[in-house]
């Protein structure tokens, strides 16, 4: 019988994996991050010198280097990390190229904390404070808010998905729309009775925006999709398997409840660290894992690294086009602006595409 297209053998998956390919095109990536975070802290609106900012520390180079520009491109890469390998997760555990990783309600519940803290004024947008105090001080605001409202998303949709291993996707999809929809309605009220110079801290939030997070901040973000980017790696040939069907990946040994299981909570987290320190940056974790997934293939075990390389540097790029494009407009946008301007006529493009597959087979 032959196998889907889909399926990860049919593309060198469980039989033809090879390790030289795999780490030439780890390695490709991995320059091309770097180079992307090399390019995002050398221009701005001012360009420095970066041989400037390494050995002469009193310099203006160095200031915007190490205060500026470096927090906010590290920032970029380990949320776009987190969100395009949550993003592959979810598209191979759902078996849906076109899978968001926001489907699941984290976003909902992480932007409906937020939006609280941010309403009753516990803190404000873009505050910095030195030193890994300034860091815990900046995560009891409005990304604390955030984390935890992320966590009762996700113990609510997987304590709504448990039942039947087959089903247990599918219904944590759907907990994850009524979610999304309530925590949705319940950030309009919000927004509603707001006072107005509040409401545009919110609204700014909302559209996602990479800050200027402080050491202390970012070695959190960083441990955090680390940790979560590791459980979906290590988890990934299992998740191969899951593709060809529950019943053939239990006879080969997989636990396949415990295995989703894992899955979600790991994207989730990932997700719930990355919408808690920049909001709502969409597309991130849509157009990055399918672009990869069309050029080499539904191997989880590439696409998870990949996916988290490649959406590093989409990310940090989004946001060096907003530093150097839109202030000739008089401002710039938030990061999420930017992604959903470029994602959204690629997705268009995607869904016009698979559509038109479908329609010819």
């Amino acid at each position: 019988m032959s196998e889907p297209a889909t399926s990860p053998r049919a593309h060198g998956g469980a039989g033809g994996f090879r390790a030289s390919r795999a780490v030439m095109l780890f390695g490709g990536f991995l320059v091309l991050a770097v180079g992307c975070l090399a390019v995002a802290v050398r221009f701005g609106e001012q360009s420095i010198s970066l041989t400037a900012a390494l050995t002469e520390p009193t310099s203006t180079d160095a200031v915007i280097f190490w205060s500026l520009r470096l927090p906010r491109a590290l920032l970029g890469a380990i949320v776009g990390a987190g969100l395009a390998a949550s993003g592959a997760t979810l598209q191979g555990l759902l078996r849906n190229p076109l899978a968001d990783p926001f489907v699941l309600g984290v976003s909902g519940g992480a932007a409906m904390g937020a939006t609280l803290a941010l309403a009753v004024g516990l803190a404000t947008v873009g505050e910095v404070t030195p030193g890994l105090g300034g860091a815990m001080a900046r995560l009891s605001a409005p990304a604390l808010f955030s984390f935890l409202g992320a966590g009762a998303a996700i113990l609510f949709v997987l304590s709504a998905s448990r039942g039947s291993a087959s089903r247990a996707p599918y219904a944590a999809l759907l907990t994850g729309v009524v979610f999304n929809a309530f925590a949705s309605a319940a950030i309009t009220l919000v927004k509603t009775l707001s006072a107005p110079d509040r409401l545009g801290e919110i609204l700014y939030w909302l559209a996602g925006a990479l800050g200027y997070e402080r050491g202390g901040t970012l070695l959190l973000s960083a441990l955090l999709q680390a940790g979560a980017i590791g459980v979906m790696w290590v988890l990934s040939a299992r998740l191969n398997l899951l593709s060809l069907g529950d019943d053939d990946a239990a006879s080969l040994g997989v636990p396949v409840a415990a295995t989703r299981r894992w899955l979600l909570l790991a994207a989730s987290a990932s997700v719930a660290g990355a919408v808690a320190l920049t909001g709502l940056i969409g597309f991130v974790g849509l157009i990055v894992p399918h672009l990869l997934r069309l050029a080499f293939g539904p191997d989880q075990r590439l696409l998870v690294p990949l996916s988290a390389l490649g959406g590093a540097a989409f990310l940090v790029l989004s946001d060096l086009l907003a530093r150097l494009a839109f202030p000739l407009f008089g401002a710039e946008p938030p990061v999420g602006v930017v992604t959903a301007l470029l994602g959204g006529p690629l997705f268009l493009a995607l869904l016009r595409r698979r559509v038109r597959l479908g329609t010819s087979h």
